[in-house]
């Protein structure tokens, strides 16, 4: 029996090199969503609830696949860092995190389209910043221009050097999609990345 067709719910060039990593077939397709937080929405809630509501989105278009929703955010002292968009809000950005902790939730779905059954999961990691001055912080941003990024850097790049130490049981949730706990939900459903299970 074949696997259903696996599609990624997401234009993220991140998460689909990262998908691309375990050497499945895939697709991607846009969601398109509204992505605003819900009032008094918590950021696991937040990014639980995007990455179910990518998922169903896609599905409506491929309604025999299993899709692959995720959705991430930064969060500094309680409050959530979104994507920068631009120079100065990225400059802002890191010189708030600068000598702090900043934890990243990134949930997940993988939903069988056919039965429309959803398995959701969030993944937190917590980057320590060093402490950086306002040349390094603009320095980095010329080079790199992570506005598409939440937290304002690309930790697979030059971001690695903003940070004191890293914390988390999956590195690839930094960058937007946790393959380790993803793995063995994709093999449950056929999509084995090392073969026959």
């Amino acid at each position: 029996m074949h696997p259903p067709p696996l599609i990624l719910a997401s234009t993220s060039p991140y998460r689909r090199n990262l998908l691309a990593r375990l050497g499945l077939l895939f697709q991607t397709d846009s969601p398109a969503i509204d992505e605003r937080p819900l009032p008094s929405e918590s950021a696991v809630a937040l990014v639980q609830r995007l990455a179910e509501a990518k998922a169903r989105a896609v599905a409506k278009r491929h309604p025999d696949a299993l899709i692959i929703g995720s959705d991430q955010v930064a969060c500094l002292d309680g409050a959530i860092l979104g994507k920068p968009g631009g120079r100065d809000a990225a400059i802002a950005q890191l010189e708030r995190a600068a000598g702090h902790k900043v934890i990243f939730q990134t949930g997940v779905c993988l939903l069988d389209a056919r039965a429309q059954q959803a398995h959701t999961f969030v993944e937190p990691y917590c980057v320590h910043f060093r402490n950086l001055s306002r040349a390094q912080i603009e320095g980095y941003i010329e080079r790199e221009r992570p506005y598409d990024c939440a937290g304002s850097f690309k930790a697979e790049g030059l971001g690695i050097a903003l940070f004191a130490r890293l914390e988390g049981d999956d590195p690839t949730a930094l960058i937007g999609l946790p393959l380790i706990r993803l793995v063995p939900l994709l093999e449950s459903f056929g999509h084995c990345p090392l073969g026959a299970v």
